[in-house]
């Protein structure tokens, strides 16, 4: 019989790809996730990982038992909504992901609304990029986390979770100077967010798309300081609606043709678990309302 616990393992070695990444993330030492792993291949009977040095690749028998994988943790993630529906009244935490204009502007209503609904549950949110979400969701350090995504820089699909749309907002270009388009921006100094996050990329991929390389000066991640940055001629920026409210006088938005795409993100099969949706019945009201 194959140990679940073991397949979880292989199945987050198949997207880190390190036997340490794997470690890290599921709170073992790299020689504990060795170990499971040749456990797991005892039980299969076959190989299922090749090592070369440092270096370790899954055969053709351990991506298929990958695929295998995917489909029991989905069929257990089911198992535990099926469960969880047959309790009476929701308690307990739901561990929540979002991104920072979202815990800003979405969740304090939503969360005010499910606290009214729904008491005895308790919503902990952990602040975190989309870019972090997915290996977090797999992990099961969240339940549910809302993520985005630009024109530019689509979601990388994965296997394990499933989305739902939340909300669309334009992106608009801000400007302390009067420039109105992003050809317009070619020779100015810009203000992005962090290497390494979505926002970032967005603002790369959309001036190279206008044809030039940005002359990036500051990294910033919070949009209110950005556009503190912009009114006080430190260059020009990317903010998406979420972002750009009550904006200093003298600063300009141009409304630009790109959008950002807020989705909600979960495990595979977790989609009928009352807890989730209780959740996201209150994020999709306190949008509405």
């Amino acid at each position: 019989m194959l140990d679940v616990r073991r397949l979880r393992l292989l199945r987050e070695l198949s997207y880190r790809g390190t036997i340490a990444a794997v470690a890290e993330a599921m709170l073992f030492t790299p020689s504990a996730v060795s170990q499971q792993l040749a456990a797991l291949e005892r039980e299969a009977g076959v190989a299922l990982l090749e090592r070369t040095g440092r270096r370790v690749t899954l055969t053709p028998a351990g991506i298929a038992l990958v695929g295998h994988a995917e489909a029991v943790l989905e069929r257990l993630e089911q198992a535990s909504a099926e469960l969880a529906t047959a309790r009476t009244g929701l308690v307990g935490t739901i561990r929540i992901g979002a991104f920072p204009t979202a815990t800003r502007t979405i969740l304090p209503a939503a969360l005010a609304a499910l606290g009214r609904d729904h008491p005895g549950l308790e919503p902990m949110v952990d602040e975190i990029d989309p870019a972090e979400v997915a290996p977090r969701l797999r992990a099961g350090d969240l339940d549910v986390a809302l993520v985005h995504e630009y024109d530019f820089v689509p979601a990388a699909p994965d296997l394990a979770l499933d989305t739902e749309p939340l909300l669309e907002e334009p992106m608009y270009l801000a400007s302390g100077d009067g420039r109105d388009s992003l050809v317009r921006c070619r020779d100015t100094s810009w203000i992005v967010s962090k290497p390494g996050t979505l926002c970032y990329e967005m603002t790369v991929r959309a001036c190279q798309a206008a044809g030039f390389a940005p002359r990036i000066r500051h990294h910033i991640d919070d949009f209110a300081a950005v556009l503190a940055m912009v009114a006080a001629g430190q260059g020009v920026a990317m903010v998406p609606e979420l972002g750009a409210a009550d904006p200093p006088e003298n600063v300009r938005l141009t409304e630009l043709s790109m959008r950002r795409r807020t989705q909600i993100a979960f495990r595979r099969g977790a989609a009928a678990h009352p807890a989730l949706a209780a959740f996201t019945g209150a994020l999709r009201s306190s949008i509405s309302g």
